[in-house]
């Protein structure tokens, strides 16, 4: 019998240098250790980081960084290359401990990632997996309450202790019958790709790509745009407050089409009085800076791949083709998204193929489904 299920979790609450230092010294013993985080990000750029939970077989941890200066421990444990970090739908997770500790757990292992190689749908819930595997319900109550608040309620500290305690005896079941799949190297890579996305820095000369409807704008229009997403991208970082509660996606797409030369303008096109009051000159400056911007210099406009007109049947084939090659124990989307196909759609059409920049589908296990569907164009 599984121990976690036959007893109650427990836990202590580590709010001392020298209770986290223990902490740490007992999980470096042993050769996989559960982690969980709870934040908070309403209004900020950043998560706002209200516990970390640990479980290294025997105790759980539920470490409070209000109290604690020195991480020293636990970044040396996030980096023990010697004890496996398991985690669950951890992207979050792992942008919380980039931000605060400048360390990510490895190595680590994600059971999301890992059900998606064991016939569960994709993006598949803990409690979900919990009740398949153990036929137990836990609690869910709380993932939604304040993690910033102090002090934490019993039943705050109860829910976040449930996050990790069943996580380990789970890791353990799946990590047995993914042994029995031919997954395992692809549960690896995806788990490694996982952590990798999340160390590449967000490129703020990049950031206008990410505003919705961008490929309606000309090249002038574009450039306008890429400067003002720039500029609200450093803005949001150097005041930790969320992209949106600078100025919003759509309003900076707007002061870059109309090019306003007056804040009066601003509040026409549709600016809130907040963002005109706080923002407006220095809006007004930024697309003013266009005028000096040499032509060649400008964007190229934004081709949207599907006003291509091979895109409808491409994708179609695409699909049906997928549909052809899928293995029995692995869901197709696992193989390849929409957003996958036309991603190699984009490398054949636009990219002749680059070797030096390869869509997902060409890269690792996916690489033979990849030149099977490349049979299509």
């Amino acid at each position: 019998m599984i121990k976690e299920l036959k007893n109650k979790p427990h836990f202590e609450l580590i709010t001392t240098n020298e209770a986290l230092a223990d902490a740490c010294r007992r999980a470096l013993e042993k050769k996989e250790v559960a982690l969980d985080t709870e934040f908070v990000r309403v209004r900020s750029y950043y998560p706002k980081l209200g516990l970390v939970q640990l479980y290294d077989g025997e105790q759980v941890s539920l470490i409070d960084p209000n109290e604690i200066n020195d991480f020293s421990p636990l970044i040396e444990l996030l980096s023990a290359q010697n004890v496996m970090k398991v985690l669950h739908a951890g992207s979050e997770d792992l942008e919380v401990f980039q931000h605060y500790f400048q360390q990510l757990p490895t190595p680590m292992r994600d059971t999301q990632i890992m059900a998606n190689f064991l016939a569960f749908p994709n993006s598949t819930g803990l409690a979900t997996l919990i009740k398949h595997y153990f036929h137990l319900e836990i609690d869910k109550g709380e993932s939604r309450t304040d993690w910033l608040a102090r002090p934490l309620t019993e039943k705050q500290l109860r829910y976040a202790v449930g996050d990790v305690w069943y996580l380990l005896p789970l890791y353990h079941q799946m990590q047995e019958k993914l042994a029995q799949t031919e997954w395992q190297s692809a549960v690896d890579f995806e788990c490694k790709m996982l952590a990798e996305k999340r160390l590449e820095a967000k490129d703020a000369d990049k950031a206008y790509l990410n505003i919705p409807n961008v490929w309606k704008l000309n090249p002038q229009e574009l450039m306008r745009l890429k400067l003002l997403a720039k500029w609200r991208q450093e803005e949001a970082i150097r005041r930790d407050l969320a992209l949106n509660f600078v100025v919003r996606a759509e309003n900076l797409w707007l002061v870059a089409k109309h090019n306003p030369k007056h804040t009066s303008e601003l509040l026409e096109l549709g600016l809130s009085v907040q963002e005109v009051r706080i923002h407006g000159k220095k809006l007004l400056q930024i697309v003013d800076q266009v005028k000096r911007i040499d032509e060649k210099d400008y964007p190229e406009t934004i081709n949207k791949l599907s006003d291509d007109p091979r895109y409808k049947k491409t994708l179609k084939q695409l699909q049906s083709k997928l549909k052809e090659i899928a293995v029995v124990d692995l869901p197709q989307e696992v193989i390849a998204s929409k957003r996958s196909l036309e991603g190699l759609m984009k490398w054949v059409w636009h990219k002749n193929q680059d070797p030096d920049c390869q869509p997902d589908l060409m890269l690792n296990w996916r690489k033979p489904f990849g030149e099977k569907l490349l049979t299509i164009f």
